[in-house]
């Protein structure tokens, strides 16, 4: 058996698995892959918060968020871009920034191809991502996304872990403790 903390969050309560992330570091594992439910309350619930901002487009990271994006893309009538996270063979020149998450133990990139760099090209983009700790991976969208000339007006996601990120320039719906033992 396993320790779970429960969420509540968009009208919904789910237990999330406590997994170790660090010796002395836990996380409630928030996993919206899959809960079609869950996705579509907080796409709901996210789209009051974001409707009147003017985003154009909006962008996320690979991979756990792309459906949320969906679904607020979808209700906002707008397209999204989704930043990989490798290099793949059909990007001829890719834009790439390092980052470091609290949920991994190598260090990742963030990529965004040419083709997608001109879809953001002068646009208005909202972020999106499903859980916001450190701020990491935010901030190398971010450099990513600077060099595609887009500006950022919006930051958003389901949760804010307490994991350093002040959340202030972020719209989101609950906090997610972490725990240390």
């Amino acid at each position: 058996m396993y320790e779970t903390y429960t969420l509540h969050v968009a009208g919904l309560t789910r237990e999330l698995k406590k997994v170790r992330v660090a010796p002395s570091l836990r996380i409630a594992s928030f996993v919206m892959l899959g809960d079609t439910r869950l996705i579509e309350r907080c796409a709901d619930a996210l789209y009051e918060k974001i409707k009147d901002g003017g985003a154009e487009i909006l962008v996320c990271p690979e991979a756990k968020g792309i459906p949320l994006t969906h679904a607020l893309a979808v209700r906002l009538g707008v397209d999204y871009v989704v930043a990989r996270k490798s290099v793949k063979g059909y990007m001829e020149r890719p834009i790439v920034a390092e980052v470091k998450s609290i949920t991994t133990t190598e260090k990742q990139i963030i990529v965004v191809d040419e083709f997608d760099a001109e879809k953001l090209k002068g646009k208005k983009v909202c972020i999106v991502d499903d859980v916001v700790s450190t701020g990491g991976s935010l901030a190398s969208l971010e450099a990513v996304l600077k060099k595609t000339g887009c500006t950022v007006i919006g930051k958003v996601a389901v949760l804010l872990e307490e994991g350093g990120y002040s959340g202030e320039d972020l719209t989101y719906l609950e906090r997610l403790p972490v725990f240390k033992d």
